[in-house]
């Protein structure tokens, strides 16, 4: 039976995490979002917690613990911020994890400490614009050429790739054929800057204002031949596997926006008055927020046992997959229910249940769709 009351020192981390998300991250959320300017000065703050070295060893300056512990993180700062949560989801199991789940000896230490520190962001290049759900669809290219790699192509929707702090892309890109005629795809570290990268214009996104997210463009990129990450041909199956952790971080995300959407509709609903009393009186409006809170509830079990399963040992990839499912629906769902509860000022951006309106939906989206999700469930059911 999964147990889901957490130890003393998670207890403690939520609490810590909760505090800097409402007294640090809200004051400044709706400016940033405003402005789609990225926060430089939570991310710092976030820094000097340590959040971005929860799950790493502390060899590598992390800070000894957990992806669960990670998670619990990206939660509490999704309850106020999105763009915040994933700039930690992308910045850890994104953008260092590949370092140090594949990694030469070598290249942790050479990345780990900076990225872990939070002093230096990484970024994750596998998406390309034909190449979305469809990931083996890579047409970048990397030719081994005097003991360099030669890099051509385009990335697209990468997350921390153009801040001030990006200072690592770890790049998919096809490095030969395989025997039955299949793309050989490795994978292959980009220092930031290497001459001919180039992070183009941020998008114009209709959510996630204050997260950082660029196409990408290699044009005869070169990168000595041990910048190769973990074996060649392995690329894409390795960066498979970091996806099904990072659904994991994902649902996460998604269970603190679809919780925060019950803590800003609970207190409207008590300060809110209409016809002579609080809105939360009426069945309609209480009963709309009571299925909003059991979402919150069915979505979190689903990634504590999706994490308790990875963190043992066990296969996980159903559970990763139910859990991403399952939590971006409720993030979806309640934040469209919590905009009807706030009514016209629903409506309003500086309403956080409006931000949560527009960041939402990417949630059923980014790292794996919905119907990807609902694909993988399908085969680990054998069908």
């Amino acid at each position: 039976m999964l147990d889901t009351r957490l130890t003393d020192e998670q207890q403690q981390l939520r609490k810590t995490v909760e505090e800097f998300a409402r007294e640090v991250v809200a004051p400044v959320s709706y400016q940033h979002d405003r402005d789609k300017t990225f926060p430089y000065e939570v991310v710092r703050g976030m820094a000097e917690m340590g959040l971005f070295g929860l799950p790493f060893p502390e060899e590598y300056g992390g800070m000894g613990g957990d992806y669960f512990a990670l998670c619990l993180a990206i939660e509490e700062l999704a309850r106020v911020d999105q763009s915040v949560a994933i700039t930690l989801e992308a910045g850890c199991s994104l953008g260092a994890m590949p370092v140090y789940r594949f990694g030469s000896e070598a290249q942790k230490q050479e990345w780990l400490p900076l990225l872990t520190s939070g002093e230096a962001l990484g970024a994750f290049g596998l998406t390309e614009a034909g190449a979305g759900s469809d990931a083996g669809g890579t047409r970048t290219t990397a030719v081994l050429s005097d003991g360099q790699w030669v890099i051509n192509g385009s990335k697209a929707f990468i997350t921390n790739s153009g801040t001030d702090i990006t200072r690592l892309v770890t790049v998919t890109a096809v490095t030969g054929e395989l025997a039955d005629g299949r793309k050989e795809i490795s994978s292959i570290l980009v220092p930031v800057p290497t001459p001919g990268f180039t992070a183009e214009p941020a998008y114009d996104k209709v959510g996630w204002h204050a997260s950082d997210t660029h196409p990408l463009s290699f044009d005869d990129v070169r990168v000595p031949e041990e910048n190769l990450l973990g074996t060649r041909g392995r690329g894409y199956a390795n960066f498979l596997s970091i996806l099904d952790e990072g659904r994991i971080a994902i649902a996460a995300l998604a269970v603190g926006a679809a919780q925060g959407c019950v803590d800003e509709s609970v207190r409207y609903a008590r300060e809110r008055s209409a016809f002579g009393r609080p809105i939360g009186q009426n069945q309609a409006i209480a009963f709309k927020i009571a299925r909003m809170e059991a979402r919150v509830m069915a979505a979190r079990a689903a990634y504590y046992d999706a994490a308790a399963k990875m963190l043992a040992g066990l296969p996980f990839k159903k559970e990763a997959a139910v859990a991403k499912l399952v939590a971006g629906e409720a993030a979806m769902d309640n934040a469209r229910d919590a905009t009807q509860v706030h009514g016209g000022y629903g409506f309003m951006n500086e309403y956080l249940v409006s931000r949560h309106y527009r960041d939402s939906k990417i949630l059923e989206v980014g790292e794996g769709t919905t119907e990807v999700q609902l694909m993988l469930i399908a085969r680990q059911l054998g069908l």
